[in-house]
């Protein structure tokens, strides 16, 4: 593990693929929060109150809130994908500081509030996405995610399979060095 500093919040990278270079990971990462304190400056300032830093690492998903830590997950692989803009990292991180919010204000809501917690992550993407001169991306993936059902929006995860898959990739991406 190594811990970082960007943007002043504490950051901890966890990179377990000898494929993925740490400083780029960080660069995309930074690019990211400078689009967030850039375009919704509001909502920047609230992750300062409301998250305690990140941690990048291999997860089964683009990023996660843990609540005890008060820690922003943005997951490896999905932060250094080129695929991925700098406005999707954004969008996921503001997702995620928005469960933090929630937290924040209202305690770990019970299950049956998920769906309308992830609609305000949904929502909170969507504004990032209006804001942002090419955030269309971001527009279009949390509008689709807006129009879900409950049981869409917010899915039971199966998170051994999860971890089951994500090994089974890293295990790959090892045996193609």
């Amino acid at each position: 593990m190594e811990r970082y500093t960007i943007c002043d919040f504490p950051v901890r990278v966890i990179n377990t693929r000898p494929d993925i270079d740490t400083a780029q990971v960080l660069e995309r990462l930074s690019r990211a929060l400078d689009l967030i304190a850039t375009h919704v400056p509001r909502r920047f300032r609230r992750m300062r109150q409301d998250l305690a830093g990140f941690v990048i690492q291999r997860f089964p998903c683009r990023g996660a809130f843990f609540p005890l830590e008060r820690e922003c997950l943005v997951e490896l692989t999905f932060t250094v994908n080129p695929q991925h803009t700098a406005a999707e990292i954004a969008a996921s991180i503001v997702h995620e500081a928005t469960h933090a919010r929630v937290a924040q204000m209202c305690g770990v809501l019970p299950p049956d509030q998920r769906p309308r917690e992830e609609r305000l992550c949904r929502a909170a993407e969507l504004e990032l996405g209006l804001a942002l001169p090419n955030g269309q991306v971001v527009v279009e993936r949390a509008r689709s995610a807006l129009r879900m059902a409950d049981q869409e929006v917010a899915p039971a995860v199966d998170w051994d399979e999860g971890a089951r898959r994500v090994a089974a990739a890293d295990a790959k991406a090892r045996r193609h060095l």
